[in-house]
């Protein structure tokens, strides 16, 4: 496998081959993502009798449970490295699936929910872009935005293929299906084209030509705060701080978005035709906001990130007609562009590469804990005055605070000394 890197390398950089894996196993990812399990929520209603309270409870719980189980995961990739850890984590993601399919119970339900959003959610997610980081360094944003395509491909493949399955064979037998696509899609092409690192076959990050010393090549690969490190900076929280939030926030939108445009004025149908101009404007955005940080300063497009956050929220509570309706879509597109890049570039540009799987470990179980509670205080607010205007307006509060305080995010004083050193 590695004078196959290399002759491909001859031609085109390898890691463009790398991004590509990667790019598909976002993709792969799909069946432990919110979108896929949104097309089975009724069907599994209706199959073992639960109401749909139950339903998004154990859904919730499960993903928090899951969330904690990521810095473990984190320390694991560093280990063994991505490779490794990809190969075993579809092969489990793809048992997690057809075990889905057996579920008998609101108990089993859980824990199905847990495994499946663990795995596909969290651990390949975790995976992927760490890959990304180890092969690229001043393109990094562009390519993990371009990976981040992976997971637009899946909001657009997935659903309507479950739903195909579910009419054609069931919701039960489509979860067989949807474990053996994963296993054909993904353990191939990272058994047969997966490299950790490009010094692993004497190449540099980027295409750059390989260090032509024993000693800086080594430099250019160790390089990286420990976890410990990074918890000391204010760099770590202020990231923590806003990537919280980002999280808990589009997942709000997403969750209840139809519910609070139908609240407002506009029809069931109109609401739903929202969704796809933000997925376009989502593809669109993320190679420029992939761009935007491969070129301007880093803390200046996350503090722009999160004032288009408050954008989203306050245009969310001003959509009463199609014409806001749409202007929130386009918004709402941005911020998830802005969102699915700023995940995996934020922690290896201010912790380095050294100890990225426990830091992004981390910093993935934080993503993961603000989406499991992010309906959270939309449900209440709507269950106590009806509507959602007052609570939008007040949670756009938390990212304009976030604002200000990535204005003053610095990389780490002992990362800039380790970096002065080579």
């Amino acid at each position: 496998m590695r004078s196959v890197a290399l002759n491909i390398n001859r031609r085109i950089f390898y890691g463009w081959i790398i991004l590509a894996v990667a790019a598909l196993g976002i993709f792969v990812s799909g069946p432990g993502q919110s979108h896929t399990f949104s097309v089975f929520l009724v069907h599994i209603q209706a199959d073992l009798g639960l109401s749909a309270t139950a339903v998004s409870s154990a859904y919730a719980f499960a993903t928090l449970v899951a969330a904690f189980g990521l810095p473990l995961m984190g320390k694991l990739l560093d280990r063994i490295g991505p490779r490794q850890l990809l190969l075993s984590v579809t092969l489990l993601l793809g048992l997690a699936c057809i075990a889905f399919g057996a579920v008998a119970g609101i108990l089993w339900l859980a824990v199905a929910f847990a495994a499946l959003r663990f795995l596909g959610q969290g651990s390949i997610m975790l995976g992927c872009s760490n890959l990304i980081a180890h092969w690229f360094d001043r393109r990094r944003g562009f390519a993990l935005s371009i990976m981040a395509m992976g997971f637009s491909a899946s909001m657009a493949v997935h659903p309507p293929l479950s739903q195909w399955l579910i009419d054609a064979v069931g919701w039960r037998q489509a979860w067989v299906w949807l474990g053996a696509s994963t296993w054909a899609l993904l353990l191939p092409a990272v058994l047969f084209l997966v490299h950790n690192r490009p010094e692993n076959l004497d190449l540099a990050p980027d295409g750059d030509p390989p260090m032509t010393t024993e000693a800086g090549a080594v430099a250019s690969a160790v390089h990286g705060l420990t976890l410990r490190e990074a918890l000391a900076t204010p760099a770590f929280w202020i990231l923590s701080a806003g990537l919280f939030g980002l999280s808990m926030l589009v997942t709000s939108l997403h969750f209840f978005q139809v519910s609070i445009l139908t609240t407002q004025g506009l029809s069931e149908a109109t609401a739903a035709r929202i969704f796809p101009i933000s997925a376009v404007v989502m593809v669109v955005t993320i190679p420029l906001v992939g761009r935007a940080l491969d070129r301007f300063p880093t803390h200046r497009v996350f503090a722009f990130g999160l004032c288009v956050m408050v954008a989203s929220l306050i245009s969310a509570a001003m959509a009463h007609n199609l014409t806001t309706a749409m202007i929130y879509a386009v918004v709402f597109g941005l911020n998830n562009g802005c969102t699915m890049t700023f995940f995996g570039y934020m922690w290896p540009r201010y912790f380095g590469r050294k100890h990225l799987g426990t830091i992004q470990g981390t910093g993935q179980m934080i993503g993961v804990i603000g989406a499991s509670v992010g309906p959270l205080p939309l449900g209440i607010a709507f269950d106590l005055v009806g509507g959602y205007q007052e609570i939008l307006v007040v949670l756009a509060l938390y990212p304009a605070i976030c604002t200000i305080m990535a204005l003053f995010l610095r990389t780490p004083e002992n990362l800039l000394a380790q970096q002065q050193k080579t």
